[in-house]
């Protein structure tokens, strides 16, 4: 193709959105971060500020398929749910602990060590859900607090705020997926971008799309690990998401959907 045509229009984004995903040269960019200017760092997690809830979290009786490689046999998208048979919390904190639990804190709170890795141990992420039907849960939007027990898993959350209309609001969130909103769970990922940003400065966002499929691919085989289903996604309102969830849309983002529930299987 003609070099001028590429250079314009859709093919012109295109090309700039390759050549993003190529490799920098770290060695440049590193000694200008905040991280090398002596800059304060910023916090692990969010705390908490609602309601804290602590889930029952029995994870050795929610495993039914154990093998690995049975995980990667059976882990499939899933977007017609069980509307009858709820999330245990047994499973729910598994879910949230797989994806963003601290299994240890390194240094003076330098860095958390967790079940997906990150660059940098950074974890630019906070998991947010919107529950329809677990157990002993009420409906409504609730964040995931893990540095409340690190190193053990327990699961700690708390509760945000209720969300009327919420399969018409949740559809609208998930640009228009009617079937998302009849998940018993969807989970949300937000980034903060400086804490990567810290680190790795205008490489982070890089960064930060490489971790998030790490987090995705925990979150979906967690999901096949308890007999049930998952679909992640990228279509999605962000500004409905956004306020929905109380982000400010720049230091905190909506990155990342997924509907998890049991399958209803024809």
């Amino acid at each position: 193709m003609n070099d001028d045509v590429r250079n314009e229009g859709m093919w012109g984004e295109i090309d700039r959105n390759r050549d993003y995903m190529k490799c920098p040269d770290f060695s440049v960019i590193m000694p200008n971060t905040d991280q090398e200017k002596k800059l304060p760092q910023p916090p692990l997690a969010k705390d908490g500020k609602g309601e804290i809830i602590r889930l029952q979290d029995d994870f050795e009786g929610v495993i039914i398929n154990g093998s690995y490689t049975d995980l990667l046999d059976i882990r499939r998208s899933e977007r017609v749910y069980d509307r009858k048979t709820p999330l245990s919390q047994s499973q729910l904190a598994f879910l949230l602990w797989s994806i963003q639990g601290v299994q240890s804190i390194r240094g003076a709170n330098y860095a958390a060590l967790r079940p997906a890795p990150s660059g940098g141990a950074r974890h630019p992420f906070e998991a947010y859900f919107i529950a329809r039907d677990v157990e002993g849960l009420g409906k409504g939007i609730y964040h995931y607090l893990p540095l409340e027990h690190v190193g053990e898993k327990h699961v700690a959350i708390e509760f945000i705020g209720e969300l009327p209309d919420r399969e018409k609001r949740v559809t609208e969130m998930l640009a228009g997926q009617k079937w998302a909103a009849l998940a018993p769970v969807v989970v949300f990922l937000s980034c903060i971008a400086y804490r990567a940003e810290w680190r790795y400065s205008s490489m982070a966002h890089r960064v930060v799309l490489i971790d998030l499929g790490h987090v995705g691919q925990n979150l979906m085989l967690s999901a096949s690990a308890m007999g049930l289903g998952s679909c992640c996604m990228a279509a999605y309102d962000q500004g409905a998401c956004d306020k929905v969830l109380g982000l400010d849309g720049y230091e905190e983002y909506t990155v990342y959907a997924c509907a998890v529930g049991k399958t209803r299987h024809k």
